[in-house]
């Protein structure tokens, strides 16, 4: 089992990725005709993600267990190569994530393909019915979770437990959303099965709600649900409802609380994973920034994780800018589980913690 609600920039809920900017058609004179309307430039971006970690515990297997992403340790990785290509919709605009690297391997372990070189390829197309209601069509990143599958907008470098086991990471289907309010945000959308999967002839359904009821403070729920399971299975459907809290302290200190809970029947037996994670990064400066982050999340059958177990973790992480595109970020990790889950020291068994160090190196264009 296997994102997102949107990017997160200062540790705090981001307008969620359906809710697109609608930017005004570009003018030839004071006064264009229909014809002589220019669209939109095509905006290219991109970034470099590598990675080295170092585990305490010394594993044989060179494996962090149970990481999403930061698997790897006592190597040098690549974890992704992006380059993104994007025509704001104005009404017609589209969007074009070209990944590479090890980060892209594990999104797509479980459904190999020719999609698998695009994290996001959509069309968009701005409804003009009201505010303008928003449709993306194709692969996109999913709208739940917190976290972000890119390094370079999260706060800490490795992912929280929620964002690898709980939710999934992807969808192939449409998707809508629509401003009710200067601070409310409406979607829905309807696709295949989690990570694009088309196991059985259902679709999963999503929805999607955030509110800003001040400047400081923005609220986010989720919900998605549908069959999994291939049809001669049955039609039994996973659920997995988010909540999401975002404040903003002061221009320097900022907090976020994401829980998660989600139920599936199996055999006749209801599955359960649950979980919540706090956030809190400080700016000391536009170069240095500090993030930490505590986790419990909950696998009481085993069912997303493979272990009944109860993972707790604590992460640290140091961000230093050497330039503005250049971010290197030093994290100390400890994991914690209640059965025993991770490589123990040289081979010896299994141990129930482990504690990483790594750095991480993002540059951006």
């Amino acid at each position: 089992m296997r994102t997102r609600w949107g990017t997160m920039a200062v540790m705090r809920v981001a307008v969620p990725l359906l809710a697109l900017a609608v930017q005004p058609l570009a003018a030839q004179d004071p006064t264009p005709t229909h014809e002589q309307a220019e669209p939109p430039p095509v905006n290219i971006s991109g970034f470099v993600d590598t990675y080295f970690n170092w585990n305490f515990e010394r594993p044989t297997t060179h494996t962090n267990r149970l990481r999403n992403f930061d698997i790897t340790e006592n190597q040098f990785v690549v974890s992704a190569a992006e380059l993104d290509v994007q025509r704001p919709a104005a009404p017609i605009g589209f969007r074009i994530d070209a990944n590479y690297g090890a980060a892209t391997d594990i999104i797509h372990s479980g459904s190999p393909g020719t999609l698998n070189t695009f994290q996001q390829a959509y069309l968009t197309v701005v409804v003009p019915v009201g505010a303008g209601v928003t449709v993306d069509a194709g692969k996109f990143v999913t709208h739940m979770g917190y976290e972000t599958i890119k390094s370079k907008d999260n706060a800490n470098y490795s992912r929280s437990f929620l964002f690898a086991w709980a939710i999934p990471y992807y969808h192939l289907g449409v998707r809508a959303s629509y401003p009710v309010a200067d601070n409310v945000t409406i979607g829905a959308s309807v696709c295949n099965g989690w990570n694009a999967s088309a196991l059985n002839s259902h679709k999963t359904i999503g929805a999607m709600v955030t509110y800003a009821p001040v400047p400081s403070l923005s609220l986010a729920a989720g919900w998605i649900g549908g069959p999994q399971q291939p049809d001669t299975l049955g039609n039994d459907s996973r659920h997995v409802i988010e909540a999401i809290v975002g404040f903003q302290a002061n221009d320097r200190l900022s907090f976020a609380v994401d829980g998660n809970y989600g139920t599936e029947p199996v055999g006749g037996a209801t599955m359960v994973w649950k979980g919540v994670a706090v956030y809190g990064r400080y700016l000391f400066s536009e170069a240095s920034t500090f993030a930490a982050r505590a986790e419990v999340y909950s696998d009481p059958e085993g069912y997303t994780t493979g272990l009944t177990q109860e993972l707790k973790e604590i992460t640290l992480t140091f961000e230093y800018r050497l330039v503005a595109n250049l971010a290197l970020r030093a994290e100390f990790r400890h994991d914690w589980s209640s059965a025993p889950a991770f490589d123990g020291k040289n081979g010896s068994g299994t141990m129930t913690h482990q504690s990483t160090l790594g750095i991480g190196s993002i540059i951006t264009f």
